[in-house]
Formats: C-alpha cells, sequence, structure tokens
C-alpha cells in the first residue's frame, strides 16, 4: 500500500489549505485514514481520523472546529481540509492508512509528509 500526500505549502495565520493523501496497491475502502502532524523538535502527534465508511471523525482538540476530515472511496483519496490556520499548525502532515486510532503504531502504512507552514 502506497500513499501520497500533496497539498502543502506556506500560508498566513487565518488561512486554509486542503491537503490530500491519494492511496494505491490496497483496498482503499478497508482502511481507516489518519492524519497526523510532526512539528520541528516534536514527536509525531494524531491530528484527524475517519472510518472506513466515512461516516466517523475524530479529531485533536487542538484541530476540532478548524479542520475536516473527509474521504472519497471512489477516488482513493483522503482529503484535510484546514480553516483558521495558526502558527503552531507548522508542521509536517503525513497521512496513514490503518486502523481506527489516536496512536501511531496503529496505521502500518504512512505517506512522505508533506510540509505547512503558517506565518504570523
Amino acid at each position: 500500500v502506497q500513499l501520497q500526500a500533496s497539498g502543502g505549502g506556506l500560508v498566513q495565520a487565518g488561512g486554509s489549505l486542503t491537503l490530500s493523501c491519494v492511496v494505491s496497491g490496497g483496498t482503499f475502502s478497508r482502511y481507516a485514514m489518519g492524519w497526523f502532524r510532526q512539528a520541528p523538535g516534536k514527536e509525531r502527534e494524531f491530528a484527524a481520523a475517519i472510518t472506513w465508511s466515512g461516516p466517523s471523525t475524530y479529531y485533536a482538540d487542538s484541530v476540532k472546529g478548524r479542520f475536516t476530515i473527509s474521504r472519497d472511496n471512489a477516488k482513493n483519496t483522503v482529503y484535510l481540509q484546514m480553516n483558521s490556520l495558526k502558527p503552531e499548525d507548522t508542521a509536517v502532515y503525513y497521512c496513514a492508512a490503518g486502523r481506527l486510532a489516536t496512536r501511531t503504531k496503529d496505521y502500518p502504512y504512512w505517506g512522505q509528509g508533506t510540509l505547512v507552514t503558517v506565518s504570523s
């Protein structure tokens, strides 16, 4: 299973970005999907997750109300819509496929990461 994340970039505080992650080489609809992020000098942390069927979503408190995770099983793609971005959202964002969880070890498949930089 291969994951390819894209959509990162530089944005001003208060702005928006949408990340995408395309999954190939496996049955996309079998996996829960998650987005994690890792800021410089910090551990990778959970941001959002969505069940394989899409109706249930979960968010870290730090992004709740600002970020929205969604998936399109027909396109093998998961998205992370990020609004009202803050400088503390600056990180490399990773998509992952696995079982629904907030722990990195529950996701066996990972994308390469896409950098999001939020300027103040």
